[in-house]
């Protein structure tokens, strides 16, 4: 069952396959991919090697579990590369769906803000057009002076 639909009737008998819940799967995966990322993961898989290379050479033949060539030692490092990669490509899936996601929400918020920006554009051309019809202070004086003037004249 992946998801239950609810225009779907549910089936009556019970699939036999195991269910998980995809998002916390992806959840841990992404913490994987973001530990095995990590100086920590280098440093401890340094660490482990080391202490398995030099349990394996320094000790006596009775305790050594994998002499020379390190057979199991290899076959635990390419188990260990085995599960890395898938779960970084699943962690790396999920990231680009992320990506994707916001990248379409910011192309919908540029838009918008595109559509704003021309109306206030349209706005405050209209604004100026108008205020060219309106008498300015400065016109205003200029008028009444050139009248105070006419007057004085006259007199």
């Amino acid at each position: 069952m992946t998801s239950e639909r609810l225009d779907e009737p549910r089936a009556l008998r019970r699939s036999l396959r195991p269910h998980y819940d995809p998002e916390a799967f992806g959840r841990l995966s992404e913490q994987i991919a973001r530990f095995l990322g990590t100086g920590r993961f280098i440093v401890y898989m340094t660490v482990f090697v080391s202490v398995w290379v030099i349990w394996n050479v320094a000790v006596p033949a009775s305790l050594k579990f994998d002499p020379y060539p390190f057979i199991f030692l290899t076959l635990m490092l390419s188990l260990q590369a085995s599960y890395a990669a898938p779960l970084i490509l699943l962690a790396q899936n999920r990231q680009g769906d992320r990506d994707r996601i916001q990248y379409e929400q910011d192309r919908e918020s540029a838009d918008q803000n595109q559509a704003e920006i021309e109306y206030l554009t349209r706005e405050i051309a209209g604004l100026r057009l108008a205020l060219n019809d309106v008498a300015t202070r400065d016109y205003l004086r200029s008028e009444l002076a050139h009248l105070l003037e006419e007057i004085r004249e006259r007199r």
